[in-house]
Parts: structure tokens; C-alpha cells; sequence
């Protein structure tokens, strides 16, 4: 058949084209109910065939008719790339040349994997028939990594200060005693809880760098964790020099504390921020609440050590989950915070991190005007990152070489 012939097929044309090939149950379905003509015949895919509205049940059936078609669509491969199909081996999609049906009849899956493939991914047919997903490059922009990196040490810097600040205007104890808390005043305090909160937050923060360090898109996932961290610190910033609340418990020794000159508050600071605001480190502070910033950092490095690992890697999910809902345990039982401290940061992190990661691996912000408004940093971060970052896995370095097999 020419390719004029076939642009110019009716659906008669079709229906006598259907019943030559043997399919002549299925020309009342195309030919009068859907009223296919020829050039809609050539563009018709297995995902059309097995979706809505045509929805045909026999699988013979379909791969028989999808051989058909292909033998058609070589006949006129012309008319496909006129049409701006062009024929690559298998039938022309809905979605610009990217599969949406592969060989087990799942949409956009890899035949030995059952998770969702991102949309605008590029396949490998094997010599079966088979296809598999490439794998995408991403881009490290080491660039990127190193700004937000500046960024999250500059928030710790400036949380530092703000907590020198809050701490000269801590209230009395005198004249503003603890405030009602249903944790804190059913629970006796743990004196060595607070030592074991912090514990748990770095067995968490070994067990992220050891993932950091052999994830393949580290520089990826460092970008992610500073720009996280440093909003949700900035933001803690902000509500507790706006809002002072009274010491959580009468073991706290604290008051209002006057450093002095300029000077003395920024030698504070730097101690706080190099001994990273941890009791473990001799650092004590006060008046540093509304929100919880041990809650974050625990929270926060939880859900990137389960995001950035493998589903199947249980026995690591389940520790992280154990070490930070133990370390929230062990903060409260340690009377250092209030409990809706705990309960408003383990809220905001958890928001934030899902929010963040929704908008990146859906690329919605790329179609909304007011995403790229309101979260110009995210915009900018995550701008050159095509939906999700996959889980693979190298060694870093070239020696020693039984690792980089090892890991391989």
C-alpha cells in the first residue's frame, strides 16, 4: 500500500483492512463506534488498545493486531515522520516517543522492575522484544552544592547569634515559672536523657554520611539536606527571638545572661555554632524554644537516611525510625524542651521535606508561575533535576578497586 492510498483510507477502507488481517471481530469497535480512518490506524499504539476507550481483553489479540499495524506503519514511514511519528521498532505513543506500554503490559515500567518510571525517560529495547529504562545522567552542578552549603553555614551562624540574643532576654524563673505541660508533669525527668537524645542524633548523622558517601548523586542529595536545613533554622530563628517562653523545669539554672559589648555575644556565638549547639560538646543554652532544633536535626536526617536508601532495606529504615522517635522521647524526658516545641518542629520538618520532595519529583512547579514565585531557592536548586533522583550506588574512590567491584 502506498502512502497516499493509506492517507486516504476511510473507515471502509480500514474496516476491509481489518477483515483481510483476520480481525473482523473487531471492526464495529474501530470502524463504526470509533470511526478510525487510515491515518488514525497508523498512529495507534498497545496503549491505545488496552486503555480506555477501546479496552480489548484478549492478549492475543492485541499483540497480533500491534504486529499488524507495525508492518503498516513500515510501509509508510514517511506518513509517520510527516506526522511527526516517527517509526523506531515499536508503535508510535500518545506521549511525543516515549513508551508507555512495554512487554508485561504495565505502562512506563521496566520489565524487571515494578516501580514507576519518571516521565520523559528514554528506553533500551533488547533483542527479545523486551525494554528496559536508561539511565538518566544527572547533572551534579557542584556549584549549586557548594552555595547551599554556604547557606546552611551561614544559618547556623546567625541561629547561633539569635540564641545569644534569646538568651539575655530569658524570663525569670521567679517571676515566670515553667508553664503547664501534660508530658512534663506526668513524666518524671531523666537527668542522662538529654545525653542520650543527642547520641542517637549521631549515630542517625553517621549512618546519612555514610549513605552520602556512596550514593552516586551525592552532591544532589548534600544540596537538598543544607537547603532544608538551613529554611527550617532560619524559621526558628524567627519564632524564638519573636516569642520568649519561660524555662521548661526548675533544674534549668537559667537568667538573663548580659555578654557585654558586640564582641562578647560573637565569641558566644562561635562557641555555640562550632560546639553545634550540642550539651555533648559543653554547650548550654537557654531560652532557645519554640521549636525544637535537636527535634529537627533528628527528624530531618531520619527521612533523607529512608528517602535516599532502598525500600528493601528494612533493618536500615527501622533504625532510623527507632533513633528518632527515641531521641524525641529522650528530649522530653529530659524536661529541656516543651512538649508542643517538639511537636510543632517534628511537624514543620516533616511538611517541609515531603513538600519539597512532591514539587522535585512531579516538576509541578515548572508549570506554576506562583511556584517559582514563592520558592525561588527551591526554583533555582532544583531547575536542572528531572524527577526523582534514583538510588544508585558507587564507590567514591579508585582504591581501594574491591570496593568500587564490591559496590558495583
Amino acid at each position: 500500500m502506498t502512502q497516499l492510498s493509506v492517507r486516504r483510507w476511510t473507515t471502509k477502507h480500514v474496516a476491509k483492512w481489518l477483515k483481510e488481517e483476520g480481525f473482523c471481530d473487531y471492526v464495529d469497535l474501530l470502524c463504526n463506534k470509533h470511526r478510525l480512518d487510515g491515518t488514525s490506524l497508523l498512529t495507534l499504539s498497545e496503549y491505545d488498545l488496552r486503555s480506555p476507550p477501546l479496552e480489548l481483553k484478549v492478549l492475543g489479540d492485541i499483540k497480533r493486531l500491534m504486529v499488524s499495524i507495525r508492518k503498516l506503519q513500515k510501509q509508510n514511514i514517511d506518513l509517520l515522520e510527516e506526522l511527526g511519528l516517527p517509526f523506531d521498532g515499536h508503535s508510535p505513543t500518545g506521549s511525543g516517543g516515549t513508551l508507555d506500554w512495554l512487554c508485561n503490559g504495565e505502562s512506563s515500567r521496566d520489565c524487571d522492575n515494578t516501580e514507576t518510571a519518571p516521565v520523559g525517560e528514554e528506553y533500551h529495547q533488547y533483542t527479545n522484544g523486551k525494554y528496559k529504562q536508561q539511565t538518566r545522567r544527572l547533572d551534579p552542578e557542584y556549584w549549586k552544592t557548594v552555595l547551599s552549603s554556604v547557606y546552611v553555614v551561614f544559618v547556623f551562624g546567625f541561629t547561633s547569634f539569635v540564641m545569644v540574643i534569646v538568651h539575655e532576654r530569658v524570663p525569670d524563673m521567679r517571676t515566670y515559672p515553667p508553664l503547664p505541660d501534660i508530658f512534663l508533669d506526668s513524666v518524671p525527668r531523666i537527668p542522662w536523657a538529654f545525653a542520650m537524645a543527642e547520641a542517637c542524633g549521631v549515630i542517625l548523622c553517621n549512618i546519612w554520611l555514610l549513605v552520602l558517601l556512596l550514593h552516586k548523586h551525592r552532591s544532589i542529595l548534600l544540596r537538598r539536606l543544607c537547603s532544608l536545613m538551613g529554611t527550617v533554622f532560619m524559621l526558628r530563628c524567627i519564632t524564638m527571638f519573636v516569642t520568649s517562653l519561660s524555662v521548661p523545669g526548675q533544674h534549668l539554672q537559667c537568667s538573663g545572661k548580659i555578654y557585654g559589648d558586640m564582641w562578647a555575644k560573637l565569641h558566644r556565638a562561635v562557641a555555640i555554632w562550632s560546639g553545634f549547639g550540642m550539651t555533648l560538646t559543653g554547650v548550654h543554652t537557654c531560652g532557645d524554644y519554640m521549636f525544637s532544633g535537636h527535634t529537627v536535626v533528628l527528624t530531618m536526617l531520619n527521612f533523607f537516611v529512608t528517602e535516599y536508601t532502598p525500600r528493601s532495606w528494612n533493618f536500615i529504615h527501622t533504625m532510623s525510625w527507632v533513633l528518632n522517635l527515641f531521641g524525641i522521647f529522650f528530649i522530653l524526658a529530659a524536661h529541656e524542651h516543651y512538649s508542643i516545641d517538639v511537636f510543632i518542629a517534628f511537624y514543620i520538618t516533616t511538611r517541609l521535606f515531603l513538600y519539597y520532595h512532591t514539587l522535585a519529583n512531579t516538576r509541578a512547579y515548572q508549570q506554576s508561575r506562583r511556584a517559582r514565585i514563592w520558592f525561588p531557592m527551591f526554583s533555582f536548586f532544583e531547575c536542572n533535576v528531572n524527577g526523582p533522583v534514583p538510588n544508585e550506588y558507587c564507590w567514591p574512590f579508585s582504591r581501594p578497586a574491591v570496593m568500587r567491584r564490591l559496590i558495583w
